[in-house]
């Protein structure tokens, strides 16, 4: 017959005896013996005096009860402890039976009002029986007390968790870019479980989680140790939409999928356990995330389907002038460099990416005659030429669209010169919009580097000397700086988008 282990006993209460007479204890010990409330029985603390009591009531912080002696070292050293019980450890909770031997230092409605005594008896009037009802009377209001408390805390607790989650949930919602909501994420998740690692992934797969082998890191605090091997994905067939499940050891997985058809997955590294309270709020933060996570990936995919038709669209202009067709990709990853590199905050930054493209949007309207003629333009040709940005901006004008906006404003001012001698409005200086001031130093560069109609590519030592040379006149000087300090990167640009 198998052996089988007996069920954890429970802990015992905690009674703390304050007498200055060793009779006392050992006779409240021996007659409280067999003594069960809740199938706990009691384990004893022993204090002598008024300061062993203070003591051990600083060093244990769950005593259910404290059976106190009046007079010990001085008269009233039993109420001084019951006083400092109650006011300086403000320990509202322990219940204090006071037990004298000389009723008339101590009248028992006075010290009752004063000090918070929750039962006064008299030494004599102790017998087993009279014992034994007083301290189940005691632990039954301490368990009481303490449950409600307990509930309380829970409720506090809770509703702390709620504030935090409804905070985290307003911070990480402001972010549109799926990695910035990702990382914004994880960052609340961390504190809210006060977590050293954690992952946000998402499937490449559907709904159907069971073998799935390829998923998208969207973010990652940690030491990059959390790998979602065939193992841990194949555990994930039973998890619940918006549920935290533990797969094994300190490793728990949040699944919940989304109307995009991708599900996400929260992987939590470190977490020795998750309270019910902390299962029940990153339920409610997840339920939230996931509805934020679908706003995002539509505006995510709507922004891409934008920018796509920007690409398309550029490409056709650029055909029609015989220019390659990876010339607007370069351009858009030129001006994302020059921008990032000076400090535009990400939002401008990926704006200004996916409006320029756009700059020669004009162009569409330019005959073949002159945009496709291979030797220098006269006069009249030039004139025609000239009128492709005011023909850009009456293309673009109007939209609401952040980035058809930009692409408004870069096409009618990416020919305007920094000495204020460009088309079509003769703008100098900082009256050149950024945006349009960072397209036209990319528009050279890759101008120059990239063989033409009417040129070869020029080397890329040549290139930065003619930069250089028209800094302050054609082009802004410090944002000619930008691109010479990051030439190696431009030069990368150029080699990943080859013609």
């Amino acid at each position: 017959m198998p052996f089988l282990s007996a069920a954890p006993k429970l802990a015992p209460w905690k009674v703390l005896l304050v007498d200055d007479e060793p009779d006392i204890h050992d006779i409240t010990k021996l007659t409280l013996s067999r003594f069960r409330l809740d199938e706990r029985a009691l384990t004893f603390l022993h204090a002598y005096s008024g300061a062993e009591a203070k003591e051990v009531l600083s060093r244990e912080s769950d005593i259910a009860l404290v059976f106190l002696d009046v007079v010990m070292e001085n008269d009233d050293s039993g109420l001084e402890v019951a006083r400092w019980m109650r006011q300086d450890l403000n320990n509202r909770f322990t219940r204090i039976v006071l037990r004298t031997g000389q009723p008339g230092q101590a009248p028992e409605e006075r010290v009752i009002v004063n000090y918070d005594i929750n039962d006064y008896k008299e030494k004599t009037e102790l017998d087993r029986t009279k014992l034994f009802t007083t301290t189940f009377a005691a632990l039954r209001a301490y368990r009481d007390i303490m449950q409600v408390e307990q509930a309380r805390r829970a409720q506090a607790t809770y509703r702390e968790g709620l504030e935090r989650v409804i905070a985290a949930s307003a911070h990480i919602f402001q972010q549109r870019n799926l990695k910035d909501f990702a990382s914004g994420l994880l960052q609340q998740v961390v504190a809210l479980l006060r977590l050293e690692q954690s992952m946000l992934v998402r499937l490449a797969g559907a709904s159907a989680i069971s073998g799935e082998s390829e998923y998208e890191v969207l973010a990652q605090i940690g030491d990059g140790g959390l790998l979602l091997g065939p193992e841990l994905l194949a555990q994930l067939d039973d998890a619940r939409s918006n549920r935290i499940s533990r797969l094994h050891g300190d490793t728990y997985v949040g699944y919940f999928p989304n109307s995009s058809g991708k599900a996400s997955l929260l992987v939590l590294k470190g977490v020795h356990e998750i309270s019910d309270i902390d299962a029940q709020l990153l339920e409610v933060f997840c339920s939230g995330v996931a509805i934020a996570f679908d706003n995002i990936l539509l505006n995510q995919e709507i922004t891409d389907t934008q920018a796509e038709l920007i690409f398309r669209l550029g490409d056709v202009v650029e055909s029609r002038s015989s220019e390659a067709g990876n010339h607007v990709r370069r351009m858009s990853q030129i001006c994302h460099l020059l921008a990032l590199k000076s400090g535009l905050p990400e939002d401008e930054t990926a704006v200004l990416m996916h409006a320029s493209p756009m700059h020669d949007i004009g162009k569409i309207a330019t005959p073949d005659a002159v945009l496709l003629k291979p030797g220098k333009l006269d006069e009249a040709e030039w004139a025609i030429m000239r009128q492709h940005p005011t023909v850009g901006l009456a293309i673009l004008d109007g939209s609401a669209r952040p980035i058809l906006k930009a692409a408004a404003v870069i096409a009618h001012q990416h020919h305007e010169k920094y000495d204020g001698s460009g088309y079509p409005q003769g703008l100098k200086g900082e009256d050149i919009h950024l945006y349009a001031r960072i397209v036209a130093v990319a528009d050279v560069f890759d101008a120059l580097s990239h063989k033409r109609c009417y040129k070869e590519a020029w080397p890329i030592e040549q290139v930065v000397a003619h930069l250089r040379d028209v800094a302050g006149k054609h082009l802004d000087p410090t944002l000619v700086d930008v691109l010479v300090a990051n030439i190696d990167d431009a030069v990368s640009i150029n080699q990943r988008w080859p013609d």
